[in-house]
């Protein structure tokens, strides 16, 4: 028989294993780079699908609110993303909302998704199209992912792989930890211009 609060004591176990094992150093970097992209007016853009688009629209609020970046996510606006994803295919939906948004090399494209992008398993092509197009226009491309292979860790430059320490939970923990870093960039000493209610 299972011990009482197992699950929740086992969960909250792995949380602390990520934390520990967690590139912090990468993080830095990552707060760096967005510095740069403020201080030359570029814009972010963020990408997700499913419970990462639900992350996207929040970390927008925050890195506007907070940091006062100019940003942007394609799946706040359900009317054009259906619209695209019905004349112009799911695959091509971010790429050309991206396009219309003139993306360029003064922006960074950030990429909020379990599994990064697989070609090879035809899964989330739309993020894949986003980043070949980032490439072609030279724009900086960041993220956090949970997959090592993922495509926006192979071509991004600089993506956090969120550690996997359960398979099973590799999507609850990879989504918990997109909040727990981007929360962390935007209460950093280098990006927050605005202090929280709280």
């Amino acid at each position: 028989m299972k011990k009482k609060y197992q699950h929740v004591q086992d969960y909250f176990k792995k949380v602390s294993r990520i934390s520990d094992q967690i590139n912090i150093k990468k993080i830095d970097l990552l707060a760096k780079a967005l510095l740069k992209i403020r201080k030359r007016s570029g814009r972010l853009f963020f990408l997700g699908v499913g419970g990462s688009a639900g992350n996207a629209s929040h970390a927008v609020n925050d890195f506007r609110k907070l940091c006062n970046f100019e940003c942007y996510t394609p799946t706040d606006n359900v009317s054009e993303l259906t619209a695209r994803i019905n004349d112009e295919g799911w695959e091509n939906s971010f790429s050309d909302w991206l396009k219309v948004s003139k993306l360029n090399k003064n922006d960074a494209i950030f990429i909020f998704s379990v599994g990064g992008g697989n070609k090879k398993k035809n899964v989330s092509t739309n993020l894949i199209s986003a980043v070949d197009y980032a490439k072609r226009t030279k724009t900086k491309i960041f993220g956090v992912i949970g997959k090592k292979d993922g495509y926006a860790n192979k071509k991004g430059d600089i993506v956090i792989v969120v550690p996997e320490v359960d398979k099973r939970l590799l999507t609850p923990q990879t989504e918990g930890f997109q909040a727990v870093i981007w929360h962390c960039l935007v209460s950093h000493t280098l990006l927050q211009k605005k202090k929280t209610k709280w």
